[in-house]
């Protein structure tokens, strides 16, 4: 990360928190309030292999045994109604300028993921984290939806697993690579505008 993208990461974000800390507020006293605590939930990412990091987000989920492994139909029912429309508007991941500021994450970038996963491909996400991790990015804007309508047909588990290892991670980590070869500010700054775009859409 080069130091201009770095700045322009902690003040955004510190921007972004000033004007957003009513929406912050608003949201953690909605999950407090509907679905109890905890209001947060912060799950083990790796920024680098062998560098993990705590990822937090607005909890959207009642609470299980098993939280590990990402999102599938498998948890669907877990999913509170609070929950859903956090997810659909990400609002759920507004926690995440914490982890922006604290330099674990930039604004774009590839999705941190689980430790599972950098272990399973270890060649592979050694190229893929070359880059920070991001919040968005060209992989997120691409094929987060695909991935969705993928997982949400997995009834367990091993299956999520299974099928994010093998059609997700691949598909995913090609479009990371191509935004690292060819990432320039105003790439990054298309990216970030698409985001609110769709976002605002929804």
């Amino acid at each position: 990360m080069t130091p201009a993208k770095r700045l322009a990461d902690i003040v955004l974000a510190l921007v972004g928190g000033v004007l957003l800390l009513p929406v912050i507020l608003a949201v953690a006293a909605v999950i407090l309030v509907r679905d109890g605590r905890p209001v947060l939930y912060g799950s083990e990412r790796m920024r680098a292999p062998g560098r993990p990091f705590t990822l937090w987000k607005f909890r959207t989920m009642r609470p299980g045994t098993e939280d590990g492994g990402v999102s599938g139909g498998d948890k669907a029912m877990r999913i509170t109604p609070t929950g859903r429309f956090l997810r659909r508007t990400r609002l759920d991941e507004l926690p995440q300028l914490w982890n922006i500021l604290r330099g674990d994450m930039s604004f774009v970038g590839p999705r941190p993921p689980l430790r599972r996963y950098v272990e399973m491909f270890p060649d592979l996400y050694a190229r893929v984290l070359g880059s920070r991790p991001g919040v968005t990015g060209l992989a997120t804007l691409i094929y987060h939806r695909h991935e969705e309508r993928i997982l949400a047909r997995c009834t367990t588990a091993e299956e999520t697993d299974r099928v994010y290892a093998r059609r997700c991670v691949p598909a995913k980590a090609r479009l990371d690579l191509i935004y690292q070869r060819k990432r320039t500010v105003c790439m990054d700054l298309v990216l970030l505008a698409r985001t609110f775009g769709r976002v605002l859409g929804r």
